[in-house]
């Protein structure tokens, strides 16, 4: 299960590496794969593609929304990045900790 999972995130030629030998996005990549192992029910993520070059976050990005479409997998996500935001189904507004605004 845990290749499965580097493999979706395209790290599993890194499963022998230790940590101090992976850069920031391939860390933040790791952990996404460690949420999957266990096929959860709901992910958490806070900025999941906050590491990653542009081309490897939309990865990531359409590997969570495939996710959440296939599996039924609920997806909470926390980002500054309005296109991402822009592509889940209900955006809650939070400022200094406080609901501010939302839709749907």
């Amino acid at each position: 299960m845990a290749l499965e999972a580097l493999k979706a995130v395209e790290l599993d030629d890194k499963i022998n590496n230790k940590a101090n030998n992976l850069s920031g996005g391939q860390k933040q990549r790791v952990c996404i794969a460690r949420a999957l192992v266990n096929n959860p029910q709901i992910i958490f993520a806070d900025e999941p593609t906050g590491n990653l070059d542009s081309t490897t976050g939309e990865k990531i990005e359409q590997l969570l929304f495939d996710l959440n479409k296939q599996k039924g997998i609920t997806l909470i996500i926390v980002t500054h990045d309005p296109d991402l935001a822009a592509r889940c189904d209900r955006q809650i507004y939070v400022r200094d900790g406080l609901i501010v605004g939302g839709d749907n």
